[in-house]
């Protein structure tokens, strides 16, 4: 399935409303130079389908995907998906219950590793935020 268009820029508005237009923008580029196809379907299908669905809010969704890249130990996609959870309503407590409870599910060191992972995030989000 190719995204066409109309999905693809659908997807980046999604993308630009939870990461941030400079962030959006940024990985948009990445991700082109590395494969344009990848970047399409991130935010032609990902982005553009997955994410714009209507029967989770985006808060939950956030959560839903932290759990399943800390499980999985993919700490790129769970640093942007932190990220993203922030913006899109996750508080730091919500995002670190979520990270604790698959220590049951995903082992202790994935939960360890996503949780570390989350407050290089934090850190980071007060070093440009400092009302935050």
């Amino acid at each position: 399935m190719q995204p066409t268009q109309d999905r693809v820029q659908r997807g980046f508005e999604q993308f630009v409303q939870m990461a941030g237009a400079d962030r959006a923008r940024q990985l948009r580029d990445v991700w082109g130079q590395i494969s344009p196809d990848f970047q399409q379907f991130v935010l032609g299908v990902l982005a553009g389908e997955v994410w714009t669905r209507s029967k989770l809010d985006l808060r939950t969704r956030s959560l839903i995907t932290i759990a399943g890249l800390t499980a999985l130990g993919r700490t790129r996609g769970l640093e942007l998906n932190v990220e993203m959870a922030l913006r899109n309503g996750a508080t730091r407590d919500e995002i670190r219950e979520t990270m604790l409870q698959m220590a049951f599910y995903a082992g202790f060191p994935s939960a360890w590793e996503g949780l570390q992972s989350a407050e290089e995030i934090f850190r980071k989000t007060d070093r440009s935020d400092p009302d935050n």
